[in-house]
């Protein structure tokens, strides 16, 4: 299953209307990930695969986009992304969570099960 890359327009939708909305508002009805990456990146296209399993692993519990910091710099500059990849971690309440690098499998699912509140179906 392909992963949603997000434009400006579709983040505002499914994210954060950073335009109508000044404080932080989640506009989605479950918990997402969003991976900020560029096709040039290496530890990208490492870290690529593993999400995709982990969308087909946890299925309609989370939501994981990609966003290509190239096309989309608008959108890495609003989250301050320096190095990519660069995967923020949006729970269904409060704050978003920031994670550099090519995290290992393991190390998604608790950063999903602590910040986004989601159990890993067995």
């Amino acid at each position: 299953m392909a992963l949603e890359h997000l434009t400006k327009e579709t983040f505002k939708e499914k994210v954060f209307n950073f335009e109508a909305n000044k404080e932080w508002k989640y506009e989605g009805n479950v918990p997402c990930l969003i991976d900020f990456y560029a096709d040039w990146c290496g530890p990208c296209k490492m870290v690529a695969p593993v999400l995709e399993e982990l969308q087909n692993e946890y299925g309609e519990s989370i939501v994981i986009y990609k966003v290509n910091t190239e096309v989309e710099r608008e959108l890495a500059g609003l989250f301050g992304v320096q190095s990519i990849p660069s995967l923020l971690f949006v729970p269904s309440e409060g704050q978003p969570q920031m994670a550099m690098g090519a995290l290992p499998k393991d190390t998604f699912k608790k950063a999903i099960g602590d910040v986004l509140k989601v159990e890993y179906p067995n």
